[in-house]
């Protein structure tokens, strides 16, 4: 009994997850931010939310489908093997380095007088396309040569061209976790130091006051990707002969941050907050509304 509560506790992020960060994306995209130095930094978490439930349907979907089901989608065809390695990597290397940029925007605007050319949306439009681009380029030969036949006529994950594994777990760790985190605790730092800073300024206090609860989120998502995704990568890394089921709890931590998105802004975030609380009052009126048209219609 125990040993199904890791298959299907991925699959439930999967579908808790994939309402969270819909409904995340969804609430976004209608958020109208007075603050113009904050608007730079929603375009991230919109994108942010996409990327987090891309996340689930790779290896976390196929860890419920391989335990209750007997296979697994990657390992169906080469074609689902080459698409859902690269999507593994492609969607958590995004996910992470569009929050690195979502750090140095908010430190970019709160240690910076005016807006510079890093802050305006057309131009945060264009470094999300690049950063996309370029772990796009370092993953592409996953799509090329991902994936081979073994003699038996089954699937393997490696490449027919190098060994993959665990050469890319190593380089992910780098570029997921590592130096994606470094940025990130650097970045917050000088975050803290500004709101601080701006805090004991009676004329920059108004300021510090409207940084202040998208900034603190930041440093909220900052410390839970330290604690939550770090174990799985270096696990997999280092210790991938380790027990089974250890590894996939620790996956299962992994995929857990990239569900938190949504309660995380509900609670520090009060325009989104108030956002939500009106899509769900309006959605209600409409079904009053709704019964009381079909009635006069009848009449």
């Amino acid at each position: 009994m125990e040993s199904l509560i890791p298959p299907y506790y991925s699959l439930t992020l999967v579908v808790v997850g994939t309402i969270f960060n819909f409904l995340t994306f969804i609430i976004l995209c209608r958020l109208t931010c007075r603050n113009i130095n904050v608007r730079s930094t929603v375009h991230y978490m919109r994108v942010i939310a996409i990327f987090d439930i891309l996340m689930l349907y790779g290896w976390n979907l196929d860890h419920y489908l391989s335990a209750i089901h007997g296979f697994t989608i990657q390992k169906s065809s080469i074609p689902s093997c080459r698409l859902l390695s690269f999507l593994n990597y492609f969607a958590a290397q995004s996910s992470a380095w569009l929050r690195v940029f979502a750090c140095l925007d908010r430190y970019l605007a709160l240690s910076c007088s005016h807006r510079i050319w890093l802050c305006y949306s057309k131009n945060v439009l264009i470094i999300i396309l690049s950063t996309i681009s370029i772990i796009t380029l370092l993953n592409l030969h996953f799509i090329i040569c991902g994936c081979s036949y073994r003699l038996n006529g089954s699937i393997s994950v490696q490449s027919w061209l190098f060994q993959t594994y665990p050469l890319w777990d190593y380089v992910n760790l780098g570029v997921y976790n590592c130096v994606p985190f470094i940025l990130m605790i650097t970045l917050d730092v000088g975050v803290i130091y500004h709101l601080f800073h701006l805090r004991h300024i009676n004329i920059f206090r108004n300021l510090s006051i409207q940084h202040r609860p998208i900034s603190t989120t930041l440093l909220i998502t900052t410390f839970l990707f330290l604690i939550m995704t770090v174990p799985s990568t270096v696990a997999f890394a280092f210790f991938s002969t380790a027990d089974s089921t250890l590894l996939y709890c620790l996956d299962g931590l992994l995929y857990s941050y990239h569900i938190l998105s949504f309660p995380i802004y509900m609670i520090t975030l009060a325009a989104f907050r108030r956002r939500c609380i009106k899509m769900i009052k309006c959605k209600k009126n409409q079904r009053k509304i709704v019964p009381h048209i079909q009635i006069q219609y009848k009449k």
